[in-house]
């Protein structure tokens, strides 16, 4: 019965996907696919290159290759994503937390030790990676966590409850802060959809195909949600209290004048690695 090699197979997908869209990421890709199918890790990967593979894990890889051909992220075929540290399961059902999200989370942290038990409202949490990471950081903090989407809540929850912050979260299904109107926080923060429709086309195949739109898209110039959420999170907070929002490419000047609009004070903004403005912050005198 003929048997592949552990170097055979990766040079294989690697061929392959130099075929895809993703070709530039290749050798990347593929090992980490494998890395995936056999439950290893890169160490384990250097020292067995020889080693023989079963037929029966060839096949599985040769599928996730493919899965990866056709555009769909990493993240989906192996059902998690690393965040802030801490691994997060991930499906279709909600969007892929990224690295420039982790910004917002440790502006969140710094806001949060004005306060000796703060209230926090993750407005839109999704697969609940800034709930459960802020959660898991700050343990004297009662986090809410609200998203209009039931699946995405259903990963969420299973989320805390890998994470050890079940008991500490609060989940809400409904449309920004209405579950929890008239409650009071004293830190509102929130990853919304900020695309502008008009870049839809423009995506990347694995986002635009396979990554929730309600997650993504929000209206023509990407601020419908910043426009109803500002305002509420304004009325949610206590006096002194905080917003944490992050912004899309370009939106610091709109989005500043909407958090001035509402009344808000203290606007300040946080770059990403790359000097992209990516969090946007003030407080409600």
């Amino acid at each position: 019965m003929n048997t592949i090699t552990v170097a055979a197979l990766l040079l294989r997908g690697e061929q392959s996907l130099r075929e895809s869209p993703h070709a530039e990421r290749a050798r990347r890709d593929a090992e980490s696919l494998l890395l995936g199918t056999l439950a290893q890790n890169k160490a384990w990967l250097m020292a067995h290159a020889d080693a023989c593979i079963s037929h029966d894990e060839a096949d599985a890889y040769s599928e996730r290759i493919e899965r990866r051909y056709r555009g769909e992220p990493i993240q989906y075929i192996d059902g998690y994503a690393e965040f802030y540290g801490r691994r997060f399961l991930v499906t279709p059902e909600v969007l892929i937390p990224r690295p420039e999200t982790e910004h917002l989370v440790e502006k969140a942290i710094e806001l949060a030790t004005s306060f000796a038990h703060p209230r926090i409202a993750d407005i839109g949490t999704g697969s609940g990676a800034i709930a459960v990471a802020l959660a898991h950081e700050l343990p004297a903090s009662i986090v809410t966590a609200v998203d209009l989407s039931p699946a995405a809540l259903a990963i969420a929850k299973q989320n805390a409850t890998r994470n050890g912050v079940a008991d500490r979260i609060r989940f809400f299904e409904g449309d920004l802060l209405a579950p929890v109107v008239g409650e009071p926080f004293e830190i509102v923060v929130s990853n919304p959809p900020y695309v502008p429709e008009a870049d839809r086309a423009s995506l990347a195949v694995e986002v635009r195909d396979y990554e929730p739109a309600q997650a993504l898209f929000a209206g023509p110039d990407g601020l419908a949600i910043y426009r109803r959420l500002i305002p509420e999170a304004f009325h949610a907070l206590v006096p002194g209290g905080c917003v944490a929002i992050e912004i899309g490419y370009d939106q610091q000047a709109s989005v500043q004048v909407l958090l001035a609009a509402a009344g808000f004070t203290n606007i300040v903004f946080i770059a990403d690695l790359q000097g992209i403005p990516r969090v946007a912050a003030a407080r409600r005198g």
